[in-house]
């Protein structure tokens, strides 16, 4: 099976994270994968919600939005809080970041991660946690708490196309998918989170089985694209092709 771009089954679209991408927040990525295009910002504020108050323990949660124009169609702005769909990324986004901070390292502080789609061709959740774990590290590192930080965190979709398992799905690729399924690893090469679904036909444990193991093999590659970011030093750019 020909991909619309090219690309091997097993290939990863060109990935770019570009750290401290905007002025003023603690933590800023632009994370590119493909035409995907997302801005990444983490926020440190010195209190938490009212329910971890006196806890010793901190909080990290995520907003994710798309602008009007980032699809070939202009969508509503979301002006009256976010949509459906909006919510569970975030909420995804949220949970992702927080299963590799240590909290009780945070101190009683929360970092707010705002994910905003400049330009969607599929995969923008997965963008956004691999973008945000690096963003969320660095703003981390300028409040003194890189302690925090256990391990990385990255994510991939995976799917059936044409009957061929595929990696990293482009909007072409996703639309008419069999199956789709998003999955959110760390560096240690354990699953925070898989998202499967049958889109035309079941699949078996086989299929299952193959395409996890895809997903394994992108995040790895990913998660080394993140190491090499955070441990560089004067250089804003890295490029995974």
């Amino acid at each position: 099976m020909a991909r619309p771009d090219g690309r091997a089954p097993d290939q990863l679209r060109p990935v770019v994270l570009t750290r401290d991408y905007l002025l003023h927040p603690e933590g800023s990525v632009l994370v590119e994968f493909g035409a995907t295009k997302v801005i990444c910002t983490a926020s440190v504020e010195d209190k938490v919600p009212p329910f971890l108050k006196g806890q010793g323990l901190g909080w990290v949660t995520a907003e994710y939005a798309m602008l009007p124009r980032s699809t070939n169609t202009r969508t509503p702005r979301e002006n009256r809080g976010p949509s459906g769909r909006s919510q569970e990324i975030q909420r995804l986004v949220g949970r992702a970041l927080r299963a590799v901070i240590d909290r009780a390292k945070m101190g009683e502080r929360t970092v707010w991660v705002d994910c905003d789609v400049i330009q969607a061709d599929g995969g923008t959740r997965t963008a956004a946690i691999t973008g945000g774990f690096v963003a969320v590290a660095d703003a981390l590192g300028k409040a003194s708490a890189a302690a925090a930080v256990r391990d990385c965190v990255a994510a991939v979709s995976v799917g059936i196309v044409g009957g061929v398992p595929v990696l990293d799905l482009n909007y072409v690729e996703d639309s008419g998918a069999a199956v789709d399924m998003n999955v959110v690893m760390t560096g240690a090469g354990e699953f925070v989170e898989v998202q499967g679904t049958a889109e035309q036909i079941p699949f078996d444990r086989a299929r299952l089985d193959s395409l996890l193991g895809l997903a394994g093999a992108g995040i790895h590659r990913l998660v080394s694209l993140q190491r090499r970011a955070l441990d560089a030093r004067g250089e804003r750019t890295f490029a995974l092709q």
